[in-house]
């Protein structure tokens, strides 16, 4: 696929996701696909998940764990296979009551037309924090 065509597949996979269009989020990844947040073990929010039944796990753990109030994808950058998403967030987090603002970046691997790797560098730090009530 162009680089075009994978931008597009990306954009398309986050709009779904920003309305709340879980099937349609679900049907942009690869059914191998690799879901990667780095972060420390003891904050749920981060890990490394595999395949759809892996990003639903992830996303029961999210929406137990996060209210958002803003997922703003600010821009996106393809080159060959990957696309680069810069994006803004704001949330806060159940746990702790402790709001999160953070800008991240997101670098997605595309193959044969569906998201295969998702890998989330966001600020680790301040999510850790906020979680542990600090």
């Amino acid at each position: 696929m162009s680089e075009q065509e994978n931008l597009q597949r990306v954009q398309a996979g986050y709009a779904a996701f920003g309305r709340g269009d879980i099937p349609a989020f679900m049907d942009a990844l690869a059914d191998d696909v690799e879901w990667i947040l780095p972060g420390p073990a003891d904050v749920p929010l981060f890990g490394t998940y595999r395949g759809k039944a892996g990003v639903q796990q992830w996303l029961g753990t999210m929406g137990e764990n996060a209210q958002f109030r803003a997922f703003e994808p600010r821009e996106f950058i393809a080159q060959g296979d990957t696309v680069v998403v810069l994006l803004h967030g704001e949330s806060t987090l159940t746990r702790t009551n402790r709001e999160v603002i953070s800008d991240g970046a997101h670098v997605l691997t595309v193959r044969d037309g569906k998201i295969a790797r998702f890998v989330g560098y966001d600020n680790t730090a301040a999510i850790a924090d906020a979680y542990r009530g600090r």
